[in-house]
């Protein structure tokens, strides 16, 4: 009796301890920007001069392979298309002189395919110069290409010269918008997504290692893109999935190959131990059926068209507090998909969660009298409500 009366004491004491567990303050990072955010539920947890421009160096090959993507998706560009490389792709160009190549060269046609994971896994300048002038008709072409799909992200503070990121004053990228950018590819194009995770790729009898150390270190690791140049020193982009929950990183501006691996170790860590992505509602979920009038139905089925998610420290979810208020009054006809009101969730005062309540079903408008008699108890009830 004593040893289960111990182990009892033992387990609540150990609950307690993990529900007052405080999240302490995020890790110092040795970058000149960084960033950790919620892929799912986009809340930010730790961020540093992430809305400063910068030179990405090859982390621009990001949205080089996002815009491939989209051509692929939409038909517009095969993965057995055969380009043709130009002079000006040629990995002998002296402007890729010193930088990571993937080796093409003119005479030899290559595939889309192979040139996407080119740009990918080898990092390749001279792919994405191959693959924005067979895209695009030209680099120009291509970095406007490249500029439309920031602007439909909400990607503001960034803008782009080139496909592959070699150094120029005009080129610049912020550390939220790079966050944003690896969002969008691995919800939009997971199967193009899953090239990032591979570790090595062989062209022209050369095999090349992906630059992202992590993923051999870390299996939660799964992409996406090292960085590298003088002006822009060592940046990486990272997403690691734990326990249905996955975050985002960004570090631009490290001292080296180890501390952008490092740093982002760290930033990983912090998120995935002190937080969890919460599911509040379900898709479709009623949250209430509040009365409606002068409609064909007497109530209605209101909630959240799609699933919401919050981002909360680790055991907290128990604790949150919903408010939801309506419109009032309610009234016919009402179309599925409508707002109604809102609902609010907070934690300890604070707002973690904040949407539109809509009509989860259509409600016609009634028939005369039954809108009559409706009319006459929204006017005794106002007589009511008045005393």
């Amino acid at each position: 009796m004593k040893r289960i009366a111990l182990f009892v004491l033992l387990a609540v004491t150990t609950s307690l301890a993990q529900a007052a567990t405080i999240v302490p303050s995020p890790p110092q990072v040795a970058a000149e920007a960084y960033i950790l955010m919620d892929a799912n539920s986009g809340t930010v947890l730790v961020e540093h001069n992430a809305d400063v421009p910068l030179p990405p160096a090859s982390l621009t090959k990001m949205m080089t392979a996002y815009v491939l993507a989209g051509e692929i998706e939409a038909g517009r560009v095969k993965k057995d298309d055969m380009v043709v490389v130009s002079e000006n792709a040629w990995s002998q160009n002296p402007v890729f002189e010193g930088s990571s190549l993937m080796w093409i060269e003119p005479g030899k046609d290559v595939s889309i395919e192979d040139l996407e994971r080119g740009i990918i896994i080898s990092s390749g300048n001279d792919a994405t110069v191959a693959v924005a002038e067979h895209v695009a008709g030209s680099e120009a072409g291509f970095a406007d290409m490249m500029n439309s799909h920031a602007e439909a992200l909400g990607m503001t503070g960034s803008y782009f010269v080139n496909s592959h990121g070699l150094p120029d004053p005009d080129h610049v990228v912020t550390a939220r918008d790079l966050a944003v950018l690896a969002v969008a590819m691995i919800r939009n194009y997971p199967e193009h997504y899953a090239l990032y995770k591979e570790r090595d790729f062989t062209y022209n009898g050369i095999k090349q290692y992906n630059r992202n150390t992590l993923l051999a270190e870390d299996p939660s690791v799964d992409g996406l893109k090292t960085g590298h140049t003088q002006e822009a020193g060592y940046c990486l982009v990272a997403s690691a999935e734990r326990r249905d929950m996955r975050l985002v990183s960004v570090v631009m501006g490290t001292a080296s190959p180890n501390a952008r691996k490092n740093e982002t170790r760290g930033l990983l860590n912090y998120g995935f131990r002190f937080y969890e992505t919460a599911k509040l509602f379900s898709a479709g979920e009623e949250l209430e059926a509040p009365r409606i009038w002068k409609g064909a139905a007497d109530y209605v089925s209101v909630g959240l068209l799609d699933e919401a998610l919050a981002t909360l420290p680790r055991g907290r979810q128990d604790q949150i507090s919903t408010a939801v208020e309506l419109q009032e009054p309610l009234l016919a006809p009402l179309e599925r998909g409508d707002q109604v009101g809102t609902v609010r969730l907070t934690l300890e005062g604070e707002t973690v969660f904040e949407a539109p309540v809509v009509a989860l079903q259509s409600v016609e408008e009634g028939g005369f009298f039954s809108r009559l008699w409706d009319m006459v108890l929204m006017w005794f009830a106002s007589l009511f409500s008045a005393g």
